[in-house]
């Protein structure tokens, strides 16, 4: 059974006569269909209709929300992509790595998120909104993330302070994504390990750790 959406009634006071009331269960409904669907068949084969049939809404719930396809999973997905991961702090920049490398890896291996980054990312080469949007906000998210993380670095004396973020986020994400969409590895601890001990090095650092 599909799910509605009322309309207020006039003179509520809440929204112009005859506005249809967006309900959160209905827009929850819509992003959960949306990213399996991307998961299922990938953007080029994605379509409203079988969104709207998968969440159990109509398509006039989703175009009340979003005028297209392209306008639905850039909302969605960069909404997702956006969530803020831990930010952690340890008092050493090994271990913080260590911990943000690891919330990472558990993204990455997320089933949906293994299926659609890959997608999404072959569809940026040929949709240019996509690609703008969707890099521009992990780009600035992580960006932001490795900023903070090497600042205090630098504060504590752990790195010089040129240490550069968009570098670390490079030799963060780039290893990671290459064993989660690329060659499908897992990520075993003593990877992990290695990884956080080799990011910190490439920045100028040494790899410390906080006593157990």
């Amino acid at each position: 059974m599909a799910i509605t959406e009322n309309r207020r009634t006039p003179g509520s006071g809440r929204a112009p006569a005859g506005a249809a009331v967006l309900r959160d269960e209905v827009t929850s409904a819509i992003r959960d269909a949306l990213m399996k669907e991307l998961a299922d068949v990938g953007y080029g084969r994605l379509s409203i209709e079988a969104v709207a049939r998968r969440a159990g809404v109509g398509k006039t719930a989703i175009y009340r929300r979003w005028p297209s396809k392209v306008d639905m999973v850039i909302e969605i997905v960069s909404a997702v992509a956006g969530r803020r991961l831990p930010l952690p702090d340890t008092g050493n920049l090994r271990d913080d790595l260590r911990m943000l490398l690891s919330a990472l890896a558990l993204a990455l291996h997320h089933p949906l998120a293994s299926q659609i980054i890959p997608d999404l990312l072959a569809e940026a080469a040929r949709n240019p909104q996509i690609a703008e949007t969707l890099l521009d906000t992990l780009r600035t998210h992580q960006r932001d993330i490795a900023a903070r993380i090497l600042g205090r670095a630098v504060d504590r004396g752990e790195l010089p302070a040129a240490a550069d973020p968009g570098l670390a986020i490079d030799l963060i994400i780039g290893p990671l994504y290459w064993r989660a969409a690329i060659v499908r590895t897992p990520f075993a601890p003593a990877y992990l390990d290695s990884l956080a001990d080799a990011v910190v090095v490439s920045l100028g650092g040494r790899t410390t750790t906080n006593p157990s």
